[in-house]
């Protein structure tokens, strides 16, 4: 088969952040998506019916909306839309007692029991996937950035893999999961990935592999769609664009706007490369794989795999010493010299798990306490 590669700009931007949505007074989900969607018209006379918000969208649960960006030329603007889908949101949600929350996942909600979004595709995805697919109570950040030519597509997301344990520990956010702490870093990561078609990406040596690959899962009713392929990185073909869908749902716009930055800028840097007709390093899958789970069991304190050597570095220390001073000048150039070195602020305070966690012991593990300090972060910042 082929697929078509849509024209896009290059290192252009988009964004979305799926938000939860939570009772004022007992931090627990509500699933009032629907209103909240629908009231949100009446807000906005010139949508008709059948018309969704520019900025707001609907999501597989009911306690979930998700905000979205347009394309976007700098994480800046990207950052203004989400502000304005948030106001849009609030002014709806606050009448009703309904705060807004994010993590990678709700620290104590009972996760069979929350209400599914009344689409046949998901309705499929359930019936198809049973209990695993009953217990996507997560939520993301996913970055589009945009490519000039179908060809770099797959190596760009060859050198995303390289930096998805990065990614990995500066947005993990799910420690919790149904009440108890499991440990782990990024609980979301590793249910999300039950899910087929999900988790790592295949690398493939060309697109017509690719294609090829698509192909496969068509015809044998793996997917009815390509938009099913749900990699941690993908190619997004009707967009002319690569996705990192790899993090973690993040408390704040600043730190969104931070991970927006990294991903422009790594993107835009492996365009150079490969214009400059370089080859982009890969791993293999094993490492691949390794760096994962560190990632989502260690966080930032995660010693990951650097290269097919085996090399290994805190990536902390590589993220300082390797990466963020590498990509200022790239940053320099896309405009977002500010958002890139919020990185920094990530790493010195810790990354949302070690935050729900503190919070907790200091409210004799009252997971009521992390939700609530969740609402004030992503209204309020740091």
């Amino acid at each position: 088969m082929n697929i078509d590669f849509a024209p896009s700009a290059r290192s252009t931007l988009g964004v979305e952040w799926e938000l939860a949505l939570v009772d004022r007074r007992t931090g627990d989900l509500v699933s009032v998506a629907e209103n909240v969607l629908q009231d949100l018209k009446t807000h906005h006379p010139e949508l008709k019916d059948d018309d969704e918000h520019p900025h707001v969208k609907q999501e597989l649960l009911l306690n979930t909306v998700e905000l979205v960006t347009g394309v976007c030329t700098t994480v800046e603007q990207a950052k203004d839309d989400l502000a304005s889908g948030l106001d849009s949101v609030r002014a709806v949600t606050d009448p009703m007692g309904v705060e807004l929350f994010c993590a990678g996942s709700h620290p104590f909600a009972a996760p069979r029991s929350q209400p599914v979004t009344d689409k046949e595709r998901y309705a499929k995805l359930i019936d198809r996937t049973q209990w695993w697919g009953q217990q996507m109570v997560i939520y993301g950040v996913h970055v589009h950035v945009g490519l000039d030519h179908r060809d770099k597509a797959l190596p760009v997301l060859d050198g995303l893999v390289n930096y998805f344990p990065h990614f990995q520990a500066l947005s993990a956010s799910s420690p919790y999961w149904g009440g108890e702490d499991t440990g782990y870093a990024s609980q979301r990561a590793l249910m999300f990935q039950q899910l087929p078609t999900a988790g790592l990406p295949f690398q493939f040596p060309s697109w017509a592999a690719y294609e090829d690959y698509v192909q496969d899962m068509l015809t044998t009713g793996v997917i009815d769609v390509i938009s099913e392929i749900r990699w941690d990185v993908r190619p997004v073909a009707r967009l002319g664009t690569i996705e990192m869908r790899v993090c973690d749902g993040l408390a704040t716009l600043e730190e969104v706007g931070a991970i927006a930055a990294l991903t422009q800028c790594l993107v835009e840097e492996f365009s150079t490369v490969l214009d400059e007709g370089w080859a982009i390093p890969t791993m293999p899958p094993w490492h691949v794989q390794e760096n994962k789970w560190r990632a989502a069991r260690y966080g930032l304190d995660a010693i990951v795999i650097l290269d097919a050597a085996g090399r290994e570095m805190l990536v902390t220390d590589h993220l300082r010493e390797h990466v963020l001073n590498r990509l200022e000048p790239v940053a320099r150039r896309l405009g977002c010299s500010k958002e890139l070195a919020d990185i920094e602020g990530i790493i010195q305070r810790g990354a949302g798990y070690q935050r729900q966690r503190r919070i907790a012991a200091e409210n004799e593990d009252d997971l009521r306490s992390v939700v609530m300090d969740g609402i004030q972060l992503l209204r309020n910042g740091y």
